[in-house]
C-alpha cells in the first residue's frame, strides 16, 4: 500500500471509496434499503464540496493505493478556524473501501495526514469521532484544550490534537470548513 497525494485522476474513485465506506448496512453488515435521498451517503459528497471551497488544501488530501494502483482509501484534512482565526485543520472525512478495513489502511492515513500537517507547523487538528478509535493517535476532548464544537456535540465525540506548532493561546469556538455546515 501506497500513500501519496490525491490527483484530479483521483476524483471519482474517492467519490467510491467514501460511498462505499459510509453505506447504510444492517447489523449483519448487508447493505440496508435506503431511499433514494439516503443512497450516497453526505461524505462521499463532502469532499467535492470541500475542493471547492476556500478551506480546501490539496496537500491534506491523501490516498491510499493497492499495488495495482486502485484507490483504497481517503482522508482529507481542510482549513478550520478557532476564535475566528485560521489556526487548525479539520480532519474528515476519514474512510476506506470496505475489503479493506481492519488491515492498517485508516491508520496509516491517520498518520500521514497528521505527519504532513506537523511537517507544514500546523498546530491542531479537529475531528468529530468514535472516542474509543482517535484517541490512539493522540486525540482528546478539544475542550481539555480550550476549542468548543460550533454545535452542542459531546465532548468525547469534538477531539483534538495538538502538533508541535501548538500554543496555549489556541482557544475558543472552532468552525469548519463551510461545507461542513451544509451537512
Amino acid at each position: 500500500m501506497l500513500i501519496r497525494r490525491e490527483t484530479p485522476a483521483d476524483v471519482d474513485a474517492i467519490r467510491a471509496v467514501h460511498a462505499a465506506a459510509f453505506a447504510r448496512t444492517t447489523d449483519d453488515g448487508t447493505p440496508a434499503e435506503a431511499t433514494p435521498v439516503e443512497a450516497t451517503p453526505a461524505e462521499a459528497t463532502l469532499v467535492d464540496a470541500l475542493r471547492a471551497d476556500e478551506g480546501w488544501l490539496p496537500a491534506y488530501s491523501l490516498v491510499a493505493v493497492d499495488p495495482d494502483g486502485l484507490v483504497v482509501g481517503h482522508v482529507v484534512a481542510t482549513r478550520a478556524r478557532v476564535a475566528g482565526q485560521p489556526v487548525a485543520l479539520g480532519l474528515g472525512p476519514l474512510g476506506v473501501l470496505p475489503a479493506w478495513q481492519r488491515r492498517g489502511v485508516g491508520t496509516a492515513l491517520m498518520h500521514a495526514v497528521l505527519g504532513a500537517a506537523d511537517a507544514r507547523d500546523e498546530p491542531l487538528v479537529v475531528l468529530l469521532g468514535h472516542p474509543e478509535y482517535y484517541p490512539r493517535f493522540g486525540f482528546r476532548p478539544a475542550v481539555e484544550l480550550g476549542v468548543t464544537p460550533p454545535q452542542p456535540w459531546g465532548p468525547p465525540y469534538f477531539m483534538a490534537r495538538p502538533l508541535t506548532a501548538w500554543r496555549e493561546s489556541i482557544r475558543g469556538e472552532f468552525r469548519y470548513a463551510r461545507p461542513f455546515d451544509e451537512l
